[in-house]
C-alpha cells in the first residue's frame, strides 16, 4: 500500500469487500424473498421494518470496528510490530465485550423501539419475535467484524469473503429448510440469521489463531490495553455515533413508512433492499480508502493519499452507477421476486425511482469521510453526516413533507445526499489545503 501503482491495489482490495457485502446482501434479500413468498405479506413487513431499528443498536460497535481498521493500520505504516499484537488483542476483546452487551440489549429494547416507531399492531408480534432472536447473533456478527477489520488493515479482504460466501451458503439452506419445510415464518429467518453469523464468526477465528505474528491471536493474551480503547473511541465512536444518528433518522423515516400500512412497509423493504446493493461498492471503496489513506498517512506519504482519494471516489460512483442502472432496468421482475401482491410491488417501485437513479451523489460524502478518517479526522465527518443526514432528514419528515405521499417522502434521500456531499467535499478540500503546507 505504501509504494508502486494505487489503481490496481485499490481495486484488488475492494473488489473482494465490495463481493462479500453483496453475497451478504444477497443472503439477507433471500432472508426476505423466502419469507414474502412462502410465508406472507405480513412477515416480510415484519422482517423489513426492523432493519433501521438493529442498525441504531449496533452500529456504534460497528464504527469501533473502522477505528481499530485505522489504528492497526498506521501501526503497520510506521512499522511497530510488537505494537500491532497489542492491538489485535485488544480489538477481539472489544468485540466480545460488544457482543455481550448487544445480545442482552437487544432483548430488552425490542418492544419499546418497535412501538415508538408506530409498527402496525398486525406486524409488531412478528417483529418483535425476529428481533428477539436475532440479537442472540451479536457476539457473532462483532466478533466477524473486528475480526475482518484486523485482516482489512493489513490489505487481506479475500478471506472475509470466504467467510461471508460459506455462512451465507448455510443461512439461505436454513432459509428454505425452516420457512418452507418447518414453517417457522420470521422465527426460522432469524435462527439461519444466527446460525450463519456463528459460521462467519468461527471461520475468521480460526484464521487469526493461525495467522502469522504479530497479527497472531492467542486467548490467553486477551486484555484491553487502554491506549488502544482509547485509539478505537477517538476514531471509531464518533463513526458509531455518526452511524446511530443516521439509522435514528431512518427510524422516523420508518416510523412514517409504517403509518402507509403494511403493503408499504413491505414494498418499501424490498425496494431498500437494492439500495444496500447499489451503496456496497461505495462502503468497499470507502474501507479502501480509510485503509491506503491510515497506512500512507501514517508514513507521510501526504500526495499518495490524495491520489487514494481520487481513485476511490471515481470508482465508487463508476461500479454505484453501474449496479443502479441494472435494478432500474430490471425493477419489474426484481421486485416481483420478493411479492406478487401488487400493492406491495407498486410502494417498492416508487421507491426504487425516487432514491436509486440518485445514489451516486453519496459516494461524495462517504468517500471524503474516509479519507479524513484515514488522517485521523474522525469527528469531522461525524458532525457532517450527522447535520447532513440527520437533522436535515428530520426537518423533512416532519416539517416539509409532513402529511404527504409516500413519493415525496422518499425524496427525503436524494436530498440529503446532496447536502452531506456538498458539505463534506468542502471541508475534505479545506483541510488538505492545510496539510499541503506542512513542511
Amino acid at each position: 500500500m505504501l509504494s508502486g501503482s494505487l489503481l490496481d491495489k485499490i481495486c484488488l482490495f475492494a473488489l473482494p469487500l465490495a463481493a462479500s457485502s453483496i453475497l451478504q446482501q444477497l443472503f439477507n434479500a433471500a432472508d426476505i424473498a423466502v419469507v414474502g413468498r412462502f410465508a406472507s405479506s405480513l412477515a416480510l413487513a415484519a422482517v423489513g421494518s426492523t432493519s433501521s431499528s438493529i442498525n441504531l443498536l449496533v452500529n456504534l460497535f460497528v464504527g469501533l470496528s473502522v477505528g481499530a481498521n485505522v489504528v492497526i493500520a498506521q501501526l503497520i505504516g510506521q512499522n511497530k510490530q510488537q505494537n500491532i499484537g497489542e492491538a489485535v488483542h485488544t480489538v477481539v476483546s472489544v468485540a466480545l465485550l460488544s457482543g455481550a452487551f448487544l445480545l442482552v440489549l437487544g432483548q430488552f429494547a425490542a418492544r419499546p423501539l418497535l412501538t415508538l416507531m408506530h409498527t402496525p399492531p398486525d406486524v409488531i408480534e412478528l417483529s418483535v419475535r425476529y428481533l428477539r432472536i436475532y440479537f442472540f447473533g451479536m457476539p457473532f456478527v462483532m466478533l466477524y467484524n473486528f475480526g475482518a477489520a484486523i485482516l482489512r488493515s493489513k490489505g487481506d479482504s479475500k478471506r472475509p469473503l470466504y467467510c461471508l460466501t460459506i455462512a451465507g451458503v448455510v443461512n439461505v439452506l436454513l432459509n428454505l429448510l425452516l420457512v418452507i419445510v418447518f414453517h417457522l415464518s420470521v422465527a426460522g429467518v432469524a435462527i439461519a440469521t444466527v446460525v450463519s453469523n456463528m459460521v462467519s464468526a468461527s471461520l475468521i477465528l480460526s484464521f487469526l489463531l493461525r495467522e502469522s505474528a504479530p497479527f497472531r491471536l492467542s486467548i490467553r493474551r486477551l486484555s484491553l490495553q487502554k491506549n488502544y480503547v482509547l485509539g478505537l473511541i477517538k476514531i471509531g465512536a464518533p463513526a458509531g455515533l455518526q452511524g446511530m444518528v443516521f439509522s435514528f433518522s431512518n427510524v422516523c423515516i420508518q416510523s412514517a413508512i409504517n403509518a402507509f400500512g403494511a403493503d408499504a412497509i413491505a414494498g418499501s423493504a424490498a425496494a431498500n433492499s437494492f439500495e444496500a446493493f447499489a451503496f456496497f461498492p461505495v462502503s468497499a471503496f470507502t474501507q479502501a480508502c480509510v485503509t491506503f489513506t491510515s497506512q500512507n498517512y501514517g508514513a507521510h506519504q501526504f500526495d499518495r493519499c490524495r491520489k487514494v482519494f481520487r481513485i476511490s471516489l471515481l470508482c465508487g460512483i463508476a461500479s454505484n452507477i453501474l449496479l443502479i442502472s441494472l435494478f432500474l432496468l430490471f425493477r419489474m421482475p426484481l421486485l416481483s421476486l420478493y411479492s406478487a401482491n401488487p400493492h406491495v410491488v407498486s410502494f417498492g417501485l416508487i421507491r426504487m425511482l425516487h432514491i436509486l437513479p440518485f445514489s451516486w451523489i453519496m459516494c461524495g460524502y462517504e468517500v471524503s469521510a474516509g479519507s479524513l478518517r484515514g488522517m485521523g479526522h474522525s469527528m469531522l465527518p461525524a458532525v457532517i453526516t450527522i447535520f447532513g443526514t440527520c437533522i436535515f432528514r428530520l426537518l423533512w419528515v416532519f416539517v416539509i413533507a409532513r402529511g404527504s405521499t409516500f413519493a415525496q417522502l422518499t425524496a427525503v434521500y436524494p436530498a440529503s445526499w446532496i447536502l452531506t456531499t456538498a458539505i463534506m467535499l468542502i471541508m475534505y478540500t479545506a483541510l488538505q489545503r492545510r496539510i499541503a503546507k506542512l513542511p
